[in-house]
Order: C-alpha cells, then structure tokens, then sequence
C-alpha cells in the first residue's frame, strides 16, 4: 500500500492573514511533506511493512534505546506528523470548545499556563523536533516535546496538538524566531475544534 500527499485541507494562502505565508506551506507541504511521502514509499517497499498502517509502522519501527532512528521510521513519522499538522490549523476564527478549556483548566490550571508551557516546550527543543498537547493513557493532559520526527504514537499517548519546530516551518516567515512563531501558532493558527475532537 503506497501512501499519498493529502491535499490541504484549505488553499496555500489561507493561513497568510495569520502569519503562515503561502510560500511556506508551498515549500512544507508540496516539497518536504511530499519528500517523507516519495522517502517513505521506497522505504518499506518490499518490507514486511508495505501493507501497515502509518500507525502500526510508526509504533513497530520506533526504537527507544536508539539516539538515532532507522529511515522506515524518520519517514513515516514525519508523514503522519505532518497529515495531522495541517489539520490542527485553520484559516478562520476557531473558539476553544468549553470541554476542551475546562480540561486545559483542570490539568494545567489555566489556558494561559498551558499556553506558557507548550510555548516552553517548543522552544526548548534542540534542533529539530515537536512540541505536542498529548492524552495520556489515564486520561490526563501534558505537554511534551520530541526530537526529530519521534511522536507520541511512541508512547502510547494520544496527539490533541502538536506544532513543527524543525527550522522549515517557520524560517520563511519568522527567520530564527522560534518564540514568536509557537505564540504565534497557539494565538492565531490551532482549529481548536480539531483539538477538542481528538479527545
């Protein structure tokens, strides 16, 4: 089973009002998500993963004792990663459901600490990685962040959000401002919605 590039789920200028120009998802989504696309394919061709799902490669191929991940990994991740980026944003004015800012409430003591802690969390992943809003098994809510294209499929968590911190996502339009990109990210770009609807 071959996987494909999804569309965006909205136009390459849709997200520009709100600091995420066209150029940049014409370079993150036509060119390096279609690369772990085009990379993962040739990957687990002829492999005893060429029929999986993106979920059973990503869990089965993962290694928590390696520093480095194997290519079967660092590319499927990164295609998974990246189907459920685009979808975590939108274009329009998105309110935070009220069952997702209470959750936000009870597990971080507010909307802003959480906002404060995941902005943590991006910025001080080292080099390239991920920052994520994640359910844990138990039900409770945590930020956490991965290196490279590591995700938390790995750990049995669920993804409520998750926001791209390797350098092509934001460089276009922020250059090496990280932290304005992540404030930018949670106050103008996340579909809320979508977030509520993972739970």
């Amino acid at each position: 089973m071959a996987f494909s590039l999804p569309d965006l789920p909205y136009a390459h200028d849709a997200l520009a009002s709100k600091g995420m120009s066209a150029e940049t998802l014409e370079f993150h989504h036509d060119l390096h998500h279609n690369a772990y696309v085009t990379n993962g394919n040739k990957a687990i061709e002829g492999t005893e993963w060429e029929e999986k799902t993106l979920e059973d490669i990503i869990v089965g191929t993962y290694d928590k004792a390696a520093v480095a991940q194997n290519g079967i990994f660092n590319n499927i991740s990164q295609l998974w990663n990246h189907n459920q980026f685009w979808e975590m944003m939108g274009p329009g004015d998105s309110a935070m459901p009220g069952e997702l800012e209470k959750a936000l409430v009870d597990n971080f003591g507010s909307v802003d600490e959480f906002k404060s802690q995941f902005s943590a969390a991006g910025a001080g992943q080292f080099g390239s990685g991920w920052c994520w809003l994640v359910k844990n098994a138990d039900g409770s809510l945590a930020v956490t962040k991965t290196e490279n294209g590591v995700n938390p499929l790995c750990f049995g968590q669920t993804a409520l959000l998750g926001c791209d911190v390797w350098e092509h996502s934001y460089y276009i339009d922020f250059r090496n401002k990280r932290p304005v990109y992540l404030t930018n990210f949670l106050d103008n770009l996340v579909n809320w919605e979508n977030v509520a609807s993972r739970m």
